[in-house]
């Protein structure tokens, strides 16, 4: 079957339009236009990872941020809970894990930008949205212009300036970007004097962003302040009903920025649309801060993520228009526990959700303790994508299929197109989270000038391929291989399972893969270089080169080549000729992990009142016996809310989503260690 677009209209590109952009005293520059961002008047597509400084040791801080990077991250956001920095009025915290300055310079020398998300309120699924309870008992209003509030928040946002001052993009550091507040939906005022204080509290970047979803008409944003920003989850925790979620949209090719479902358990106010009020879309690049990096699980909705969950909404965006990709969360991480209460939200807080108390481990990419899953290895293909070509795809704008896929349509091809008229690439998209798709034979595709060979696409895939691509002066009239990166006049593609990888180039030469091992083929001087789905799963550009794990994730910090996983491995590197391998890592002592049954309770949890969330349950303990610290201890149980105490105190928390928990041994080493899980009813939605 063939499949066309809708014709291409070149868009008009407004610049300079927007009170945006900044200059360093090197003389580079940010800047924004209505289809992209620049950096010194080069297209740039930057990717954003969500790590909470905050909720992390910051003992680790550079080694995690060592990881993000080699993940193909190239900005890390992080709030600011004010709640943690002041949990006491007048009382501020800077110090230990709440050591902001500390955290921008571990970013910059991880070679990392930082957006700061700065409030005042925040959500992130903290106590309050993030504001101390003292400031609730204020007799003026929140988050308004009033004088009370806004002289409060004055206080709070100079007291972040002197943290972290002489760090910003204009002074030679690494902040390029500061979000004010968070979700907030209908006070485009509010958000302008929020800046505007920024500013004069000594808070100058080039980017200056915030939330922009709200029902179909988006945000009220004070229009030419600020950009816009969007996200989009593939699971949606915070529903208040327990049954199965229709299909994701997600998942399917279309230009929509805003996501109104986002934060709608906590918008107490919605924009009143009676004025006629639209956000501006085409002032702005389609940029994204909360693509969902994994999802959170709240007691009473327990989804269990996939790779491919994650990887196919990023492609499916990224086909779709997106210009700044930016996960929520990228790295998990760990609550506090405050002086005078749990830092987490809670129903018994006002909130509409449960959550672990400790655990904000997310699902992300990067787990609560650094460990990697599955979407950190897939999103790198797109990250590393956008790095690599970003100039040239920036440029190229989203055309739509010429017909639309309706939501519960699993016959048609899902397919989109980023062109700027003459090159450009086609996104395949065949996969939705918790369905099947039917088997798409002999798909035709037709774009622009181009026509692909006939393909059969089946089974969970999502792909995009090149049309009209300059291949260091050859012009590659299509691939049906992923473009990944290039080392040199070498350019490396990925095979996608299933598909023949061919490539054509002008004049009519065409190559085809169809043994694995005719991996490598040259033209006029350029080399083509055909990895495999596997092998471009641990593959990581690392200071100009690339490296390829045999089962481990490779990331580099300090000069030195690491490994993620505990033991010895074998990688390769690329020589400019061919992979030469090579061994890292050594394998580490014998973690022995006892669990013994005890009979009698132990003693009384301190926090007991979460292992009865939605009523009385049976509790069951173990105890751990660990006789080294290093390695993580899987428990393999199943439970409802499992808790464990190291000498009576809690060290971690979960809800049972199907998956095994894993947890450092260096918790429990050398300590009295018990594990007490509650039992798990069917008064909850799962998917295991």
């Amino acid at each position: 079957m063939d499949y066309y677009f809708k014709n291409y209209e070149a868009p008009h590109i407004l610049t300079d339009h927007l009170n945006m952009g900044g200059e360093n005293p090197a003389g580079e520059r940010i800047d924004v236009t209505s289809l992209y961002f620049m950096r010194n008047s080069i297209p740039w597509i930057g990717v954003i990872g969500e790590f909470h400084f905050s909720r992390y040791n910051k003992e680790y801080w550079q080694e995690e941020l060592c990881k993000m990077k080699a993940g193909g991250v190239t900005i890390v956001t992080t709030y600011l809970f004010w709640l943690y920095h002041e949990e006491v009025e007048g009382k501020f915290d800077f110090t230990g894990d709440n050591d902001v300055r500390l955290f921008v310079l571990e970013a910059k020398k991880a070679g990392l930008d930082v957006i700061l998300r700065i409030g005042p309120w925040a959500h992130g699924e903290c106590r309050n949205g993030g504001f101390p309870d003292w400031l609730l008992k204020k007799p003026y209003k929140l988050r308004d212009n009033n004088t009370e509030y806004m002289e409060q928040v004055r206080i709070f946002y100079s007291e972040i300036a002197k943290q972290v001052k002489g760090l910003f993009y204009r002074d030679g550091g690494n902040i390029i970007g500061i979000q004010v507040e968070n979700e907030y939906v209908d006070n485009a005022d509010h958000l302008a004097a929020l800046k505007k204080l920024a500013i004069e509290c000594g808070m100058e970047v080039p980017l200056y962003v915030v939330t922009g979803w709200n029902s179909t008409q988006g945000a009220r944003i004070p229009v030419d302040e600020v950009v816009p920003l969007f996200g989009g989850y593939c699971a949606l925790p915070w529903e208040q009903h327990i049954e199965k979620l229709p299909p994701s949209m997600h998942y399917f090719f279309n230009q929509m920025r805003n996501d109104s479902a986002i934060g709608k358990d906590l918008q107490v106010v919605k924009a009143d649309q009676k004025d006629g009020w639209q956000l501006p879309y085409e002032r702005y690049p389609f940029a994204t801060c909360e693509l969902g990096g994994g999802s959170q699980v709240t007691h009473h909705r327990r989804p269990c993520i996939s790779g491919m969950d994650i990887y196919a909404l990023a492609l499916v965006k990224l086909g779709s228009g997106n210009n700044l990709p930016g996960y929520y969360m990228y790295h998990g991480g760990t609550n506090k526990i405050g002086r005078c209460s749990t830092f987490q939200e809670s129903r018994a807080t006002g909130y509409p959700n449960d959550v672990p108390i400790l655990s904000y481990d997310f699902q992300a990419p990067l787990s609560e303790y650094g460990e990697v899953r599955e979407q950190y290895r897939l999103l790198h293909m797109l990250n590393l994508f956008v790095q690599e070509f970003g100039d040239k795809f920036a440029t190229m704008s989203a055309v739509d299929a010429a017909e639309t896929v309706r939501r519960d349509d699993k016959t048609s091809l899902r397919y989109g197109m980023r062109t700027d008229g003459t090159s450009g690439f086609v996104f395949v998209n065949h996969y939705q989270r918790l369905d099947r798709l039917e088997e798409v034979k002999g798909a035709v595709i037709h774009a622009e000038n181009v026509t692909f060979p006939p393909m059969d696409i089946k089974g969970d895939i999502s792909f995009f391929f090149p049309f009209q691509m300059n291949l260091s002066g050859q012009i590659l009239e299509y691939a049906t291989a992923q473009p990944l990166c290039r080392q040199g006049n070498t350019y490396f593609f990925i095979k996608i399972p299933g598909i023949s990888a061919e490539y054509r180039f002008k004049g009519g030469k065409v190559y085809r893969m169809d043994d694995e091992t005719e991996w490598k083929f040259s033209i006029n001087g350029t080399n083509i270089v055909t990895i495999s789905w596997e092998q471009a799963r641990f593959a990581r550009k690392l200071s100009g080169n690339l490296y390829i794990g045999k089962g481990c994730d490779l990331y580099e910090m300090d000069g030195e080549l690491k490994a993620v996983e505990e033991g010895e491995f074998h990688y390769e590197k690329w020589n400019g000729t061919e992979f030469e391998t090579s061994t890292i890592g050594k394998m580490p002592p014998a973690l022995v992990v006892r669990f013994e049954e005890v009979d009698e309770k132990p003693f009384t949890p301190e926090y007991q009142d979460e292992l009865f969330l939605g009523g009385e349950r049976t509790l069951r303990w173990k105890k751990i016996v660990v006789n080294e610290p290093d390695g993580f201890v899987e428990i393999e149980e199943i439970y409802d809310v499992a808790q464990i105490y190291a000498d009576k105190k809690m060290v971690a928390d979960s809800f049972y989503y199907g998956k095994p928990w894993r947890v450092p041994a260096n918790l429990l080493y050398g300590k009295e260690t018990y594990l007490v899980m509650s039992e798990l009813k069917d008064d909850i939605y799962k998917e295991f």
